[in-house]
């Protein structure tokens, strides 16, 4: 371990920042959450450092640094473009043991500021001592994904309450499994979230909800069109805490992957006329787990409410009073076009848009056809490869032109993305010679001219 991990108390410490630029900036506005003791140097400043002193009431010298200006100092950031300059800080600082950080000059500091990821009192700092700026960056983004925004109001609860935990669970492990309990359960936490401050009402209602038999949760979750960086941030973090998930088969390998790695998975795909598991079978199974008191993750190819049957879902738990949470995804229509280089709407060509399931029920397609065509309109149709003849033989047969541009996409959003175009008239024998298999989006309407210059994904 080339540095030694320190949290710093900055509320009663005088801090020094030199320089007034962009990067001391950065600097300053995540000073301002830990102190207000701050002091900044430089000749000229940055609107948003202005708005920053005016804010938080923070002393602004408008001159150039003195060798005097670290007396009674703290702490010191060096963030001048002026290497001289900040070499000069640095030297002044250790001469006197104030600590000192000079920007992306490792060699001159005594500490340095990892890479943060906050939620309010909540902070999670990363470094690799300067060696390896770009890792660290990484390493941030892949946690701020982990750790959910109400963790915040969580850490500050437990904080107000700790001392009365410790009154009310005298023995060391009753207060672990509590703590345990309550950092684990999402109906507790969306409680907080909703506090003003704490309560020893509230603090009895927790206390009570925790102590039950534990009450499960059905999670019902949008996977999005297929490219798992189209996921949410809430959709990731219920995908690494559920003990069971229910998935489609629109859901990705590349996406079931991030689910949790110890929790049940039950699939329960649909392929055309192949139902693995009944519908009527798949909420009886979110129920019985959810009743045992397990997280249920019910996994939906696109957006559970668009053609996704979470509607039905929802009704069934409503029933049976179990408690579950929604988490949209970008549908498959929206995802896939964008891949694909084909805009829904546009000015020139749709005004308009249709989503439509062309899913045969009783080997019929029911429309109100004259409806469907329509000028500037463009159509979406989910599972439609099977039925896709026939569609296009309504939609002639009621009016529109076989020269109407039409498009049929594979495994949208993923790099085995296939894109087949044409016309009404030519598009089963051009689908057909491709070998186009589902899953596959079909859009009808004059914006699939539109992918001949904006086609960006392949």
């Amino acid at each position: 371990m080339d540095n030694f991990p320190i949290f710093i108390d900055l509320k009663e410490k005088s801090v020094l920042v030199v320089g007034a630029g962009d990067i001391a900036l950065r600097k300053l506005i995540l000073l301002v959450k830990a102190g207000k003791k701050i002091t900044i140097i430089a000749k000229n400043i940055c609107p948003e450092m202005k708005e920053l002193v005016t804010q938080y009431s923070l002393v602004f010298h408008r001159r150039e640094f003195r060798d005097t200006d670290i007396l009674n100092q703290d702490l010191v950031i060096a963030a001048t473009n002026d290497q001289e300059i900040n070499a000069k800080i640095s030297k002044i600082a250790q001469a006197q043991k104030v600590l000192v950080n000079v920007v992306d000059q490792p060699e001159l500091c005594t500490f340095t500021m990892g890479s943060i990821v906050e939620r309010d009192s909540l902070v999670i700092a990363i470094s690799s001592a300067g060696k390896a700026p770009v890792l660290v960056r990484l390493l941030r983004e892949k946690i701020e994904t982990l750790i959910p925004s109400y963790y915040a109001f969580a850490v500050n609860y437990a904080g107000e309450v700790r001392k009365d935990i410790k009154k009310r669970f005298k023995s060391l492990k009753k207060r672990r499994l509590f703590w345990e309990a309550f950092f684990e359960n999402d109906s507790v936490l969306k409680k907080i979230q909703l506090l003003k401050r704490p309560s020893s009402a509230s603090l009895k209602n927790i206390i009570s909800l925790l102590s039950k038999r534990r009450v499960g949760e059905v999670y019902l979750v949008g996977a999005g069109p297929g490219e798992r960086d189209l996921l949410t941030l809430r959709a990731l973090h219920l995908m690494q805490k559920c003990d069971v998930c229910i998935y489609d088969n629109l859901v990705s390998k590349e996406i079931l992957e991030l689910v949790r790695r110890d929790a049940d998975k039950i699939y329960a795909g649909k392929k055309r006329d192949q139902h693995t598991i009944e519908q009527h079978k798949i909420n009886e199974l979110l129920i019985q787990y959810a009743k045992e008191g397990k997280s249920v993750l019910r996994l939906k190819g696109g957006d559970p409410f668009i053609f996704g049957r979470g509607g039905e879902e929802i009704e069934s738990l409503l029933k049976n009073n179990i408690s579950f949470q929604v988490v949209p995804g970008i549908t498959a229509a929206n995802g896939i076009s964008a891949y694909s280089g084909i805009p829904l709407t546009h000015r020139d060509y749709a005004q308009s848009c249709l989503f439509l399931t062309g899913h045969l029920k009783e080997g019929v397609l029911k429309f109100d056809w004259p409806k469907l065509i329509t000028e500037q309109q463009t159509l979406v149709v989910y599972m439609g490869l099977l039925s896709l003849p026939e569609f296009i033989l309504q939609l002639v047969k009621h009016g529109m032109a076989k020269s109407t541009p039409i498009a049929v996409i594979e495994s949208g959003t993923l790099k085995k993305q296939k894109v087949i175009t044409g016309e009404l008239r030519n598009i089963v024998k051009k689908i057909h010679l491709a070998e186009i298999k589902s899953p596959a989006l079909i859009i009808i309407g004059e914006v699939v001219k539109l992918r001949t210059k904006l086609k960006w994904f392949s």
